[in-house]
């Protein structure tokens, strides 16, 4: 088993990707993601496990239940359970970030490179980690 061993910053810094998904786990999962200028995740809830988002980049929001929380580079935020929440870039540059999933969304390998890709898409976890 080899795991995940690499400079997260960098390849976060560096990806110009809405969602791209690096390492799944059985109980976690890895995930990059870039927004543009005003452009957002979308509102969502997980109902089955916490996330956590680590920001690299740029500026933004993160709503969770329906309060504001502002965000910049070297932030993180954990989103519990249950709680609807969305990112949104509310500054002029890419906002580049990661997340981790427990358990993990997306299935393995998933890149979107478009929030509209990733809109279209109706993946959700199948069981396949990475190893």
């Amino acid at each position: 088993m080899k795991g995940f061993a690499d400079n997260i910053e960098k390849l976060t810094e560096e990806n110009d990707n809405f969602r791209e998904v690096l390492y799944t786990g059985k109980n976690i999962q890895l995930v990059l993601m870039a927004l543009k200028p005003g452009e957002e995740i979308g509102e969502e809830v997980h109902d089955d496990g916490d996330q956590f988002f680590r920001f690299e980049t740029g500026s933004g929001e993160v709503w969770i239940d329906d309060v504001a929380n502002q965000v910049k580079a070297d932030d993180g935020v954990v989103v519990p359970a249950g709680a609807k929440h969305n990112v949104v870039n509310t500054g002029s540059e890419p906002l580049r970030l990661y997340t981790i999933y427990g358990p993990p969304e997306h299935i393995e390998g998933t890149i979107h490179k478009t929030k509209a890709e990733a809109d279209a898409s109706h993946e959700h976890f199948d069981g396949r980690t990475t190893e």
